[in-house]
């Protein structure tokens, strides 16, 4: 799936991530998250699943975490992908 915009899913609220996905080359994440040293490695192998799932060879992905569940960062993120493609 390729990326033509920019485009962000979710909030800043307890227990959401915000997201922000824009175009890129190769595919970069970035992430903050309150709860980074305990699940920082299980929210990005979350990020790149839904990514790899979806076709997605080029982003740059921004998450801001604050306690969401596995299955809010995969939707959140599967929803601002397809914002941002030429879906």
């Amino acid at each position: 799936m390729k990326l033509v915009k920019s485009a962000v899913a979710g909030t800043l609220e307890s227990n959401d991530v915000f997201v922000e996905i824009e175009p890129a080359e190769n595919i970069d994440i970035e992430i903050e998250s309150i709860v980074f040293a305990q699940f920082g490695d299980d929210i990005r192998t979350s990020v790149e699943d839904v990514l790899n799932e979806m076709g997605v060879k080029g982003a740059k992905v921004a998450l801001n975490d604050h306690g969401a569940l596995d299955c809010v960062i995969r939707a959140r993120l599967e929803t601002a992908v397809l914002r941002a493609s030429e879906v």
